[in-house]
């Protein structure tokens, strides 16, 4: 066989297919970071937000680049055809891997953990092999100065486009399922485009030609079928009947409806229940916004669903409510979806109410208002992200916009499970001058729930309630300040941003309760 390529090269300077070949890199690059990236967000929605999750998935998929790369000095002769088959395979393995790893949650949820793992180690693998041989290639084919430099370049700039376009772009407007399969597709067309380049050397074109179209044909059918193998997969998940689903650039959202009622889940975590949501947040608000007596000013960091911003509205002395939520899909929905209007009254179109979707930290950084109250209700620190959310940085900053006679409360993980975590989250607060006034109550849904309430002057229990509650009275109240030898506090660091000690201890807690 001739080892030359179709063309001769007849100067240093880039020819079209030079540049159709370094375009292929582009491609292949993108196609392999999405790949990566689409695993990462699966085992956030399904494992958890988890720092190790993330972490083992990175350097699981470099490793297997590695054994690729190492593996390519065994392809010697034929490598246009290698180079074929192996983005022929990449394009089968990795565009159906959201879609794999979906159903496998689903019906095999025992082997989600080995399925996810092993089929990153395969793509990283097959994509590892990619970049050797079209650099072989190059090198056989086309004179360019530089080669080396010119290849990466266009692998960094693969990579900087979809790291953009993901959560951006492809994510909100496709889904996981459908983007997967999208990127599958360019990896086929790459070896479309090198069926017809090296059309001349392939030995068996009718062979390779037939396995292009099988594999594109399976993709459009994939393609065509998403929303079915997302919806089979998710109804099976959730049990109950999925009304609602959406993806935002940072989270999955997703509204059930069964027998409870409504519940609703972020990156597949339990967020409420509609049937005893209104014990966590009647607990929540009303120890601190009864206890103030007549608070004007009130800021809500998170809560994007309205329940909280529900409880406060219902005391006449509030003039204005900021709510503080970053992703602006969830403030959209639960202010115009009619289903979760009903859930939070109507809340978030409030007049009283203005809604401002940006990072909290980032927030009381910028804003100079002062509130009488703050309520702090993020998910539990699963991340780093939100980690930074439960630092002395961030209560030091929450202090600030604190008025002198104000009471802020964060909500704080379980302190059954997450003993240590909830110790932590007080020990913090008192780090920077505040007193920490910790309670508990018992939330169905999830168990024994705690909050802390941060001020610069005692809690007082308060002496009446707003009528119409439906959990808690004056008389129970005191009763949730009260832990039980079980959950009493236990020494604990200080969580700070150059540590994030939290993050790590709240992984560990609620990881040996998964096991």
């Amino acid at each position: 066989m001739n080892d030359r390529s179709v063309e001769q090269p007849s100067a240093d300077a880039a020819r079209p297919i030079d540049i159709a070949l370094l375009s292929s890199v582009f491609v292949i690059a993108a196609c392999g970071l999405l790949y990566e990236l689409a695993a990462g967000a699966l085992a956030s929605y399904v494992l958890g937000d988890s720092v190790l999750q993330f972490s083992t998935i990175i350097g699981t998929y470099l490793f297997a680049m590695g054994v690729g790369s190492w593996l390519s000095r065994y392809f010697d002769r034929q490598l246009p055809a290698h180079f074929l088959r192996i983005e022929l395979m990449v394009a089968l393995v990795g565009g159906f891997l959201p879609a794999i790893l979906f159903l496998a949650n689903a019906y095999a949820p025992g082997a989600f953990r080995v399925l996810l793992y092993g089929m990153v180690m395969l793509v990283g693998t097959l994509v590892g092999l990619e970049i050797p041989l079209v650099m072989r290639i190059l090198k056989r084919n086309v004179q360019l100065k530089d080669l080396v430099s010119q290849v990466l370049t266009f692998d960094y700039l693969g990579a900087l486009a979809v790291s953009l376009a993901f959560p951006l772009l492809l994510v909100p407007q496709l889904g996981l399922v459908r983007t997967g399969l999208l990127f599958g597709f360019m990896n086929a067309a790459v070896a479309v485009w090198a069926l017809w380049l090296f059309r001349k050397e392939l030995r068996r074109f009718r062979s390779h030609a037939v396995a292009c179209v099988l594999v594109l044909l399976a993709l459009f059918a994939g393609l065509l079928g998403a929303d079915h193998i997302t919806r089979f997969a998710e109804d099976k998940f959730y049990q109950d009947r999925i009304v609602l689903s959406s993806a935002s650039p940072y989270q999955r959202i997703v509204v059930t409806h069964g027998k409870p009622g409504y519940r609703l889940y972020l990156n597949g975590n339990l967020q409420f229940a509609e049937r005893d949501e209104y014990r966590y947040h009647e607990a929540l608000v009303h120890p601190v916004m009864a206890t103030h007596g007549a608070p004007k000013r009130v800021a809500v960091l998170g809560g994007g669903d309205g329940m909280a911003v529900r409880e406060v509205l219902k005391y006449p002395s509030v003039e204005s409510v900021t709510l503080v939520e970053l992703d602006p899909a969830m403030t959209d929905l639960f202010s115009q979806h009619p289903m979760l209007t009903k859930l939070n009254k109507n809340a978030l179109t409030d007049p009283r109410v203005k809604i401002v979707n940006a990072d909290a930290f980032q927030w009381l950084q910028a804003d100079t208002d002062m509130f009488d109250v703050v309520i702090v209700d993020f998910p539990d620190p699963t991340n780093f992200a939100i980690g930074k959310l439960f630092t002395n940085s961030f209560y030091a900053l929450l202090d600030q916009r604190l008025a002198a006679s104000g009471y802020a409360v964060i909500q704080t993980t379980s302190p059954l499970i997450a003993r240590k975590s909830f110790w932590t989250v007080v020990e913090t607060i008192e780090s920077v001058g505040l007193t920490a006034t910790p309670y508990h109550a018992h939330v169905p849904s999830f168990g024994e729930w705690g909050f802390v309430i941060a001020s610069r002057r005692p809690w007082r229990v308060p002496e009446k309630l707003p009528e119409g509650l439906r959990f808690l009275s004056t008389t129970s109240l005191p009763l949730m300040f009260d832990f039980p030898l079980d959950m009493a506090r236990v020494p604990a660091q200080v969580n700070r941003l150059s540590n994030q000690v939290l993050v790590h201890t709240y992984e560990q807690e609620w990881g040996e309760v998964a096991h």
